[in-house]
């Protein structure tokens, strides 16, 4: 009996420490189309960084600068069709915009 009494109170344990451990867990996002921010498909995570810093890291996703018109660059990655227009302001990616691979 004292042996039953100790598996029941092992296996409880075990139940709580499951449960506790799923609680622990956060939700999965949805799944979405959307590619993930800062990646070789979405550049809008190096908003705000200075330009000649993240310019690199951009390149090192894969893009490569395509034109320029003033303050504003053209950024395609060819892997994944991903196309970038980055507006720079006071040395800053002011804002970064991802458009359709015919844009580049």
């Amino acid at each position: 009996m004292e042996t039953d009494m100790k598996n029941a109170t092992k296996i409880a344990a075990g139940f709580s420490a499951l449960f506790l451990l799923g609680a622990c867990v956060e939700e999965s996002a949805p799944l979405v189309s959307a590619p993930a921010v800062g990646s070789a498909s979405d550049l809008s995570d190096f908003e705000g960084a200075r330009a000649g810093q993240a310019e690199m890291g951009i390149t090192n996703l894969g893009y490569e600068l395509i034109r320029s018109e003033g303050l504003t660059s053209y950024w395609f990655n060819r892997a994944t069709g991903a196309c970038a227009q980055i507006v720079t302001s006071d040395g800053r990616y002011s804002s970064i915009t991802m458009l359709p691979a015919g844009d580049c």
